[in-house]
């Protein structure tokens, strides 16, 4: 359904179809037709909204729960709207003011993972529904610091530090024995000549000066090697922080127990959430944030549930993670995409400002 110049019944489809949308928002209840006419600018009767809202449901953007009640949108009539009437983007200055003092701090500044824990409990407050922020995985970290730390059993505790400030510390298990200077001797040599460089791209300058020094047997390549390939297969998971999950208990819109069982267990699985968070912000190819509404969702447990999402990059391009909420169908989308495009655009900033530290 597309706005044509000129045409002004199409132009009444759309303000009808607008009202609908913003009136079942704020009430979670049908509108029926007497209350669009009170509303209308055109002053239209409730004859010719109800055959505007009849042939809006033949179109597929209206429903109704029963036939004398009034409607609500579908999946498709929330598209139409967030396409059409969500442009602006401008956050209120209680909501601005807010997360600029949960995250614009001293402790959110010197602590990434804690900024992470902060901003997945703000997008829930904010929502009222479930915030969920996505860091890479460590093996996408700058390095700035790596020690190896022999412990029993062939076992090594590797403890990294990127460049933003993030600390992470994982056990590998080893077949090769090391002693504690072998080590202390492989992680130097990590830090002179690959810091600032990934674990990732660490693990391929290795193999590729291997290959042409043909070097097989050098003992700080062979060493490295290995310490670094272990360390990226236990360390190659995103950190998921997920805050307010128990919110959707009191959503009048997850009544179906077996609905909200299946919808709880899916917050569980954090590489599902990493998998729904990536599929929506991929979908939405040039845009800021990202937006699926209901059946748009891939995951059948998210067929009643909106998720908004967007990506978080450092200036010179590098991923930093993705933040979301995801909630019912019935959101405030208008405010809430406005929220996540001001909490991801300063995640970026603050976690930029860590790193420079």
């Amino acid at each position: 359904m597309t706005k044509r110049s000129g045409n002004r019944f199409d132009d009444r489809k759309r303000e009808i179809l607008a009202t609908i949308v913003k009136g079942h928002i704020a009430t979670g209840q049908p509108v029926g037709s007497f209350a669009l006419a009170k509303t209308s600018r055109e002053n239209l009767s409730s004859a010719t909204i109800r055959n505007i809202c009849a042939e809006l449901e033949d179109e597929g953007y209206l429903t109704h729960p029963h036939t004398s009640a009034g409607r609500m949108p579908t999946d498709r009539g929330y598209r139409f709207y967030v396409d059409n009437f969500v442009s602006s983007r401008k956050l209120s200055r209680s909501d601005a003011a807010l997360i600029n003092e949960r995250l614009l701090d001293e402790e959110s500044l010197s602590n990434p993972e804690l900024l992470m824990e902060r901003t997945s409990s703000l997008l829930s407050q904010l929502s009222g529904n479930v915030g969920i922020v996505v860091s890479p995985s460590s093996a996408r970290d700058i390095l700035h610091h790596i020690e190896f730390v022999r412990l029993p059993d062939s076992r090594i505790l590797v403890i990294t530090v990127s460049n933003a400030g993030r600390v992470q510390d994982r056990v590998i298990r080893l077949d090769a024995e090391f002693s504690q200077d072998e080590l202390n001797s492989t992680a130097r040599y990590l830090l002179e000549d690959f810091r600032g460089l990934t674990l990732a791209e660490i693990r391929d300058e290795l193999l590729l000066r291997m290959n042409e020094e043909k070097a097989l047997y050098d003992q700080f390549l062979r060493n490295a090697l290995l310490l670094c390939s272990q360390s990226l297969q236990e360390g190659d998971q995103a950190d998921v922080f997920i805050e307010g999950a128990s919110n959707i208990i009191a959503k009048p819109d997850f009544t179906d127990t077996e609905r909200m069982r299946a919808l709880f267990k899916m917050f569980e699985h954090k590489s599902r959430i990493v998998k729904i968070l990536n599929e929506c912000i991929e979908s939405a190819q040039l845009e800021a944030v990202a937006v699926r509404i209901g059946s748009e969702n891939r995951f059948a447990d998210l067929r009643d549930c909106t998720v908004i999402a967007s990506p978080c990059v450092y200036p010179g391009g590098a991923s930093v993670g993705s933040i979301g909420v995801v909630g019912p169908t019935r959101l405030e989308y208008e405010r809430l995409i406005a929220v996540v495009d001001y909490v991801a655009r300063l995640f970026e900033r603050t976690l930029d400002s860590a790193k420079a530290l």
